[in-house]
C-alpha cells in the first residue's frame, strides 16, 4: 500500500473524507466541496470490526482485530483513490473510546499508519461533543421547534453515551457517560449473566445513568429530546415508513417502547436474520433503544426526534472552514462556563467584568506574552470561574476553585484544557506555582510557563474590580519607560484598585520584567 502524500494539490475544492473508527465498525464519508463551501455527499461506507469487544473485556485490542481494522482501511484507501482523495490534508481519521481506552493504543495506531499511511487521531469526549454539536448546529438553527427550545441531545454509542443540553441555541451542559450499548453487553456477558437476566442487568445500569443525566443536566420542564446514532435511526426507519432523512423523524415514545419490548425477546442471531443487521449492530441495538426509551420516560416526553446526522458531518464542516475554534464556537464555550458559574453561585457581575479585562489585557499585551488564542479562551473561562471555590468555603477558595473546575464538565474543553483553566484560576491570588502543586508538574515546560503568564494577567484583571462595583469601565494599556500603564477614564476613586494592583502585580513583573501601574487619564 503506497503511503498517502503529505501535501495536497493547489485546488482546494477537491473531495474530502472522514474516517471514524468506532467500537463495532469503521465508517467513512466522502464529500465534494462545492464552490460556496457547501458539501455534497459522494459515498458512505461501513465495515464491521471487533475493537470494542476486545477493549471492553480484555483492556487491549487483539492482533486479529487489529488486522481486521487494517483490512477495512486498506479497502477504504482504494475507494479514496478512485475519488481522487490522495493527500493527507484531504483526510481526517479519528477513533473513539474503543481505541482511546486500549492499553496498546499506540501499537494499534502505528500498525494502521505503517500499513495504510493513514494517521488516526484518538479523540476524547470533549472533541466528540464538539463535532456532534457542529453537525447538529444547522438543524438546531433551522428547525423552528428547536431554535428557541431546551434540547437534550443524546447519542448512545458502543462505548459511551454522549449528552449535550442546548438552551435557546446555546450549549449549557455536555457530558459523556461510560454507558455504551456494546460495553454493557460485553461486560455482563463476561461475567456470565444468563440471557434471562441480561436485559434486567442492563435496565438497572441504564436507570442509574438516566438519573445521573437528569441530575447533572439541570433540565426543567419537558425539553425536546433529540437522538442521533445508528440504533435510533434504525428504530425510526422501522416505525416511520417513508421517513425523509432530510428532516428529523418524530418518533412516538410509546411506539419505541413497544418496539424495544418486542426486540428484547429476540436473540442476537434472530435480530440478524429478521432485520438483516450485521452481528455487531444486532448486539448493540437493544441496549441503545432501552436507553433512549428510559430517558424519554423519565423526561415524560411524548416524542423523540431522531436526526439522520452523524459526528462525521461536523468533522467535514470543520475541514472546510479550517478553523476548529471559530468565534461562534468560542461563544458556546463561554456560555457553558457562565452556566457553570451560575451553578456555583459565582458573583457574575464581578466574574464577567474580570473576564472582560482579561480579554483586553490579552489582546493589548500580545507582543510580550506571545500566547496562542487558545490561552485567550482558557484565561477568560478561568476568569469566569476563579471564585467558584467560594461555593465550598471562603477559606483557601482558590484551591476549591481548582478542584471544582478540574472535576466539572466544560463544553469544548478536553482534559488538558480543563487542567490549564483550573490552574490559572488557582493562581489568581498570592500563591505562586510550585512543583508540589497538583497538576502543575504534570505539564510540559511551555504549558507551565503559559499557565503562569495567564495567571499573572488574571491577577491584574481581578485587581481592577477589587471594589466589586465595576467602577472601571474601559481600560487601555500604554508603555512608558519600560513600564506598563493601565489608563482608565471617568472611574472615580480608584485607590482600592491601585492598592490591589500593587499587591498582585508581582507575578506579572516576574514573568515579563516590567512593573504595571493603574492611573486615570
Amino acid at each position: 500500500m503506497n503511503p498517502i502524500p503529505q501535501k495536497a494539490a493547489a485546488n482546494s475544492k477537491q473531495p474530502i473524507a472522514v474516517i471514524d473508527i468506532g467500537s463495532t465498525s469503521v465508517r467513512m464519508a466522502i464529500a465534494q466541496v462545492e464552490p460556496d463551501d457547501s458539501l455534497r455527499m459522494l459515498e458512505s461506507l461501513q465495515q464491521e470490526v471487533s475493537l470494542g469487544s476486545d477493549t471492553f473485556t480484555m483492556g487491549h485490542i487483539g492482533n486479529a482485530s487489529i488486522e481486521e481494522c487494517v483490512s477495512a482501511l486498506k479497502s477504504f484507501t482504494r475507494v479514496l483513490q478512485e475519488y481522487g482523495v490522495t493527500h493527507r490534508d484531504q483526510i481526517k481519521a479519528v477513533a473513539t473510546s474503543a481505541v482511546r481506552e486500549a492499553s496498546n493504543r499506540e501499537l494499534f495506531l502505528d500498525r494502521i499508519y505503517s500499513a495504510t499511511g493513514i494517521e488516526v487521531e484518538p479523540i476524547d469526549d470533549a472533541e466528540v461533543n464538539r463535532y456532534t454539536f457542529l453537525s447538529l448546529q444547522p438543524l438546531l438553527q433551522a428547525e423552528p421547534s428547536l431554535k428557541y427550545a431546551n434540547v437534550l441531545i443524546i447519542e448512545v454509542g458502543g462505548g459511551s453515551t454522549e449528552t449535550i443540553v442546548v438552551k435557546k441555541g446555546s450549549v449549557a451542559f455536555s457530558h459523556s457517560y461510560r454507558l455504551g450499548s456494546f460495553r454493557m453487553r460485553e461486560t455482563f456477558e463476561k461475567y456470565g449473566a444468563a440471557d434471562s437476566r441480561l436485559v434486567e442487568a442492563m435496565e438497572n445500569q441504564i436507570q442509574r445513568t438516566v438519573k445521573a443525566i437528569l441530575k447533572k443536566a439541570g433540565i426543567h420542564g419537558k425539553p425536546s429530546l433529540l437522538a442521533i446514532g445508528g440504533d435510533a435511526r434504525f428504530a425510526a426507519a422501522q416505525l416511520i415508513p417513508g421517513w425523509d432523512l432530510g428532516t428529523p423523524a418524530k418518533l412516538p415514545v410509546s411506539s419505541l417502547a413497544n418496539f424495544t419490548r418486542r426486540l428484547t425477546g429476540l436473540s442476537v442471531d434472530e435480530l440478524v436474520q429478521k432485520y438483516h443487521l450485521s452481528f455487531p449492530d444486532a448486539e448493540t441495538l437493544v441496549p441503545a433503544l432501552l436507553t433512549y426509551a428510559r430517558l424519554a420516560a423519565a423526561l415524560r416526553v411524548q416524542h423523540i426526534l431522531v436526526a439522520s446526522i452523524t459526528m462525521r458531518n461536523g468533522i467535514l464542516q470543520e475541514m472546510v472552514s479550517g478553523d476548529a475554534w471559530t468565534k461562534e464556537f468560542q461563544n458556546q464555550i463561554i456560555h457553558s462556563a457562565t452556566e457553570l458559574a451560575k451553578k456555583y453561585e459565582v458573583d457574575l457581575r464581578h466574574a464577567k467584568q474580570v473576564c472582560k479585562y482579561c480579554r483586553i489585557l490579552f489582546t493589548q499585551l500580545q507582543d510580550i506574552h506571545r500566547l496562542s488564542e487558545r490561552y485567550n479562551l482558557i484565561l477568560r473561562v478561568g476568569a469566569l470561574l476563579h471564585e467558584s471555590g467560594l461555593f465550598i468555603s471562603s477559606r483557601s477558595h482558590h484551591k476549591h476553585s481548582f478542584y471544582l473546575i478540574q472535576n466539572s464538565n466544560l463544553f469544548g474543553f478536553g482534559s488538558k484544557d480543563i487542567l490549564l483553566t483550573a490552574l490559572v484560576a488557582r493562581y489568581h491570588r498570592k500563591a505562586t506555582p510550585k512543583p508540589s502543586h497538583e497538576g502543575y508538574m504534570s505539564l510540559d515546560r511551555d504549558s507551565r510557563i503559559a499557565v503562569t503568564k495567564s495567571a499573572s494577567l488574571l491577577r491584574i484583571a481581578d485587581s481592577l474590580d477589587r471594589s466589586y462595583n465595576q467602577r472601571i469601565r474601559d481600560i487601555e494599556i500604554v508603555r512608558e519607560n519600560g513600564h506598563a500603564i493601565i489608563v482608565t477614564k471617568g472611574a472615580g476613586d480608584i485607590t482600592l484598585e491601585q492598592m490591589a494592583l500593587r499587591e498582585k502585580g508581582d507575578l506579572f513583573k516576574q514573568m515579563f520584567g516590567m512593573e504595571i501601574f493603574l492611573k486615570k487619564a
